[in-house]
């Protein structure tokens, strides 16, 4: 197959030029019913099309969209991979559904995105959590451990399924083909939600990909690290442990019947982008920005974390500081035109898109130490470095999700709220991870983080319908 081509983009492309009359859906005909703000865009509005002849159809393939996926699937070495225009959570809600029936067993990471927890929710599992570690370099509970792993399918013959993230949030691996090793000889699938490792088919220094370290069911969002629009992911199958009608009939039910042309031909682009990213490129690239890390060195109250080779993430810079909040580093570099990813337990991510420009890096580097420059040292302590995972390594929920269903629920004040079972998730976004889980007992150590995140204006995701300093819990 050619991987220079782009096939899906080819045929819209193609209609397109035909400058055809719009008598279909959507409402702005081909972009000549556009609003005057939308005006500069309208040219992109011509390709934001519909399942017309020539175009195919996202959820039965034959044409130029299965073609497509076809070169995703060869590129990424996988027995087939499907286009998501709902993001990685429809791809984590998909190939959970896919795996799992209410009440059984899963052995799941405890730092999961939350969609992984409301697809637990819906299939009605019962979870088994195990905590990742205390990674000294990469200052962050991210390690999971193939021996805690052994021990929690041992001590547990019901589990079904391995659910993981890799890499966190910051771009930290593990050595998960050590995990995929000890769960397959358990006859026990792994999946991944490696939503961003969608670059990880690059060569080292960049880590392995889950589906190298043999994972059966892989989701990756494009739009994370590749040039894709948002919501564009890849869902890769990797194996045969996982009935693929089944996954083809839950990507169908939890995708839209409408889906985003303009979001598919940007998958199809990006793929044709990175297989066409040489090893040269790929070189220059770190180069480039391992010259971006060490300028931020040179900052007297900043430090630069490590990037060691096939563990970290070389698009990801993370700074830390023991003498500065990187909150107000943060707000500053908005302030100045420079807008960074997020700010989590005092650790400030900067991600690079893949292009080599050394001249830009430059002119960041150095508008991003001026603008730190400016922030006074105010002795910061507040670091969470006794984050919420540090809980048992391997956690067993009291009930499956199918049972939490039919239990009654109530809001009691925070403080009364100590030893009860949560009945909501709390989410502090970004990163999304939840702190306190639907399901699990709820702690004051959960409680103190929620409280420091607060403290530092992060944004909390939870539905508590103006139930100011209450927690809903389950009447047990």
């Amino acid at each position: 197959m050619n991987q220079q081509r782009a096939p899906l983009f080819e045929a819209i492309q193609q209609h397109v030029n035909q400058k055809r009359h719009s008598f279909h859906v959507p409402g702005h005909k081909s972009g000549d019913v556009v609003h005057n703000l939308f005006r500069h865009m309208q040219e992109l509005f011509r390709y934001d099309l519909t399942e017309l002849p020539g175009l195919d159809d996202l959820h039965e393939p034959e044409g130029p969209i299965l073609e497509a996926q076809n070169l995703a699937a060869q590129y990424f070495g996988t027995k087939q991979t499907y286009f998501l225009v709902n993001g990685t959570t429809s791809g984590n809600l998909a190939m959970i559904l896919a795996s799992l029936n209410a009440d059984e067993h899963v052995l799941v990471q405890r730092n999961c995105h939350k969609s992984v927890m409301h697809a637990l929710e819906l299939v009605g599992a019962k979870p088994v959590f195990i905590s990742p570690e205390y990674d000294p370099t990469a200052r962050r509970y991210c390690h999971i451990s193939s021996d805690v792993v052994k021990q929690a399918l041992t001590s547990d013959q019901n589990i079904k399924a391995v659910i993981l993230t890799y890499p966190d949030y910051f771009g930290t691996t593990f050595d998960l083909s050590s995990v995929v090793e000890v769960a397959h000889s358990y006859n026990v699938p792994v999946l991944v939600d490696e939503a961003h490792g969608a670059h990880f088919s690059f060569d080292a220094p960049f880590p392995k990909s889950a589906i190298q370290c043999g994972a059966d069911l892989v989701v990756q969002s494009a739009h994370k690290t590749l040039p894709a629009l948002t919501m564009g992911s890849f869902l890769h199958v990797n194996s045969n442990r996982i009935e693929r009608s089944k996954l083809e009939y839950y990507l169908e039910v939890v995708q839209s019947s409408s889906p985003s042309y303009l979001i598919m031909a940007s998958l199809d682009l990006a793929r044709q982008y990175i297989a066409n990213f040489s090893k040269e490129n790929q070189v220059q690239l770190v180069e480039e920005i391992t010259e971006f890390n060490n300028q931020l060195s040179t900052l007297p109250n900043c430090n630069v974390l490590p990037v060691r080779e096939q563990i970290d993430d070389p698009l990801k810079t993370v700074l830390t500081s023991n003498t500065i909040d990187l909150n107000v580093v943060y707000k500053h570099l908005h302030d100045y035109g420079i807008d960074a990813e997020l700010v989590d337990q005092n650790q400030l991510l900067l991600i690079h898109g893949i292009k080599s420009d050394i001249n830009l890096r430059q002119k960041q580097s150095a508008a991003i130490i001026n603008c730190i420059k400016t922030v006074e040292d105010n002795a910061y302590h507040d670091k969470m470095v006794d984050s919420h995972f540090n809980v048992s390594t391997i956690q067993h929920f009291p009930y499956s999700y199918r049972e939490l269903k039919l239990l009654k629920t109530e809001w009691v004040d925070v403080r009364e709220a100590i030893g009860r079972i949560a009945a909501e998730s709390i989410t502090p976004y970004p990163p999304g991870i939840p702190v306190i889980l639907n399901g699990e007992y709820i702690s004051q150590q959960s409680l103190n983080t929620i409280e420091k995140a607060e403290k530092h204006k992060q944004h909390i995701q939870r539905n508590n319908n103006g139930h100011v300093n209450k927690i809903k819990v389950y009447q047990i």
